[in-house]
């Protein structure tokens, strides 16, 4: 297996997870007291929004441009510490 087939099928992953908990997250915050502050949209919509924008970008992990924002949309996403 090539690397950039490896960093595609992890960053297709990594966007997947990060839908589910995008989507976990924002029912999670729906079903709670209406609170729109950071924790809201950190907890839900980002992590949404970010795991599609990886789920997309995965097919052109192979340009450097791609792979750097996938990183960065992976840390914005997920955080630091996954």
């Amino acid at each position: 297996m090539s690397v950039s087939r490896l960093g595609y099928v992890l960053a297709l992953i990594g966007g997947i997870l990060m839908v589910i908990f995008g989507v976990l997250g924002f029912a999670q915050a729906t079903f709670r007291a209406a609170f729109f502050g950071w924790g809201f949209f950190n907890g839900g919509l980002i992590t949404l929004l970010c795991g599609l924008i990886a789920i997309i970008g995965a097919n052109r992990v192979r340009e450097l441009l791609w792979a750097i924002i996938l990183i960065v949309v992976g840390i914005i996403g997920g955080g630091l510490g996954g």
